[in-house]
């Protein structure tokens, strides 16, 4: 929303799906949540065996439970229970592991012989979110892990905001500002992330199903104030449609700050043009 950029701010994809890493980040949970990263700081398992020392090379991962049906989880990392009872919503802090080969098994809390996952993990470096995605039930989108790589790095005087939309029984969107004259995100689908650099300021989001030129019926709206130098993630939850759903979790949307300052995390950022604009705005960022 910088000076210039008053019709189109098209979402910049930053990450991949995959399984590789998702129960890992489970482990640093907040607590809010039950759980704390200064527990693994007691395992002899996270540090050099012979100088007591972390390792040169880390991942830094966090989890996101985004999945609205799915239960509460407990999680075990090398047979050691770092976080317990965690719920839909809950976002974890970032926890420093050594990159490399971690066991991590993810059982039910409310029954723990049900175990949902349980595999030897590849963790690389460099900081990442782990969302688990979509429903068990199925009835929208299918239960999937999602790895997005996150860009920590200081957006000076700006902030950085995110988007991920996890809400699986809405469209693809397109989310603007100031009734539409300002498109901050553009044909945002399930599943999908992008981030953005804006002014520091009081805004207020108007989520819209996707249409070419972003114009569609404003579904929900929400008020947030990034400050600069921050780094945020916005995630999109929920049902649009709760009384039909699998469960009744209405359409939220979770904002977290990720980072205060330089977080020493560069992306590459492209962009795309969509409708027509006026021949006086530059359609680039």
């Amino acid at each position: 929303m910088s000076q210039g950029h008053t019709r189109r701010r098209t979402l910049t994809l930053i990450g991949a799906t995959g399984a590789g890493l998702v129960a890992a980040s489970f482990g640093a949970a907040t607590d809010d949540h039950g759980g704390d990263e200064d527990d693994y700081d007691d395992h002899d398992d996270y540090a050099d065996d012979e100088h007591n020392e972390q390792p040169d090379e880390l991942a830094r991962v966090r989890a996101a439970h985004l999945s609205p049906d799915a239960p509460n989880v407990d999680v075990a990392v090398d047979g050691d229970a770092v976080l317990e009872d965690v719920p839909f919503r809950a976002v974890s802090d970032y926890l420093e592991l050594p990159v490399g080969t971690a066991n991590v098994a993810i059982s039910a809390t409310e029954d723990p012989d049900t175990v949902v996952f349980d595999e030897d993990l590849e963790l690389a470096e460099g900081a990442f979110t782990i969302a688990a995605l979509g429903e068990l039930a199925g009835e929208n989108q299918p239960f999937a892990p999602a790895v997005l790589e996150d860009d920590l790095s200081d957006p000076g005087e700006d902030a950085r905001v995110r988007l991920v939309h996890a809400s699986p029984d809405a469209p693809a969107v397109d989310v603007t500002v100031e009734d539409g004259e300002m498109v901050l995100f553009e044909d945002v689908a399930f599943g999908d992330a992008g981030a953005i650099e804006v002014p520091a300021g009081d805004y207020t989001l108007e989520v819209r199903p996707a249409t070419e030129c972003n114009d569609g019926d404003v579904v929900a709206e929400f008020d947030v104030s990034p400050g600069a130098g921050n780094v945020y993630t916005a995630f999109a939850v929920g049902y649009l449609e709760p009384d039909a759903a699998p469960a009744d979790e209405p359409f939220d949307l979770e904002v977290v700050l990720d980072a205060e300052g330089d977080g020493g995390y560069d992306d590459d950022r492209k962009n795309e043009d969509g409708c027509d604009t006026d021949d006086d705005h530059d359609d680039g960022y």
